[in-house]
């Protein structure tokens, strides 16, 4: 694949070094210096961009993107209420999307684990959820997206639930799904959704050693994604075969 990769931070490296050792072709890195060369020959040359940034810049380079006819995988998190616009945009200009919050092979098999776990427990209002993440002291969302989709997971699954809220959220009630979201100096990513009742626990948990997980996925998405129009997810990948 000749790639595009748009940030250059941790996840943009992790996700350069695993390319180049397998074969792949970084044909240009973008970041906040050269924004310019979204309208470069380097830029429009690429099979496929990969895009893990700001919050705050995700849906301009997104839509770069599409004007370039690029498909792109996107890992940023903490845009999800611009979600809907975005999709409705790129599906109408014949775009191609994976967004995720998470890319982990592994995470996206928790995802599936807690909603199925989450339908089986409506018939067991005993147990009360709970979520805990726990990243790194530079990560600017919070909560996590993963927790994020973890919460949203749940209530689509049990009505019991009706939203998510900071576990030192004053506002949160018996229908809330508490999220407790930690900071803990160079934490990769850990997160657990615990079910608790007055005599016992179930605890789903996903922990990263390192983000070579995440990188791997999103080169998974990239080279799904070529050729295909449409927006996407890992479920689309993982289990539309299963």
């Amino acid at each position: 694949m000749n790639i595009v990769l748009i940030g250059t931070g941790k996840m943009g490296t992790a996700i350069e070094q695993l390319a180049l050792a397998n074969g792949h072709n970084i044909a240009l890195k973008i970041n906040e210096n050269n924004h310019g060369d979204f309208h470069s020959d380097a830029f429009k040359s690429a099979d496929v961009a990969i895009e893990f940034t700001r919050p705050d810049a995700v849906v301009e380079n997104l839509y770069l993107c599409l004007d370039a006819k690029i498909p792109v995988v996107c890992g940023t998190t903490g845009w999800h209420q611009r979600y809907e616009e975005v999709k409705t945009k790129f599906e109408n200009s014949n775009g191609s999307l994976i967004s995720a919050s998470n890319f982990s092979v592994g995470v996206n098999l928790m995802f599936e684990l807690n909603r199925q776990l989450a339908g089986w427990m409506k018939n067991h209002a005993q147990y009360i959820p709970n979520i805990t993440e726990i990243h790194h002291t530079h990560k600017l969302d919070k909560p996590s997206g993963t927790a994020v989709t973890l919460a949203n997971g749940i209530i689509q699954k049990n009505p019991t639930f009706k939203n998510w809220v900071l576990e030192d959220d004053p506002t949160q009630n018996v229908n809330s799904i508490p999220i407790n979201a930690l900071r803990e100096d160079e934490v990769i990513g850990d997160h657990t959704v615990e079910w608790k009742s007055e005599i016992d626990r179930i605890q789903i948990r996903h922990e990263a050693f390192s983000r070579n997980g995440f990188a791997e996925g999103a080169l998974i998405a990239a080279k799904w994604i070529i050729g295909r129009t449409g927006v996407f997810n890992m479920n689309d990948i993982l289990f539309s075969n299963v």
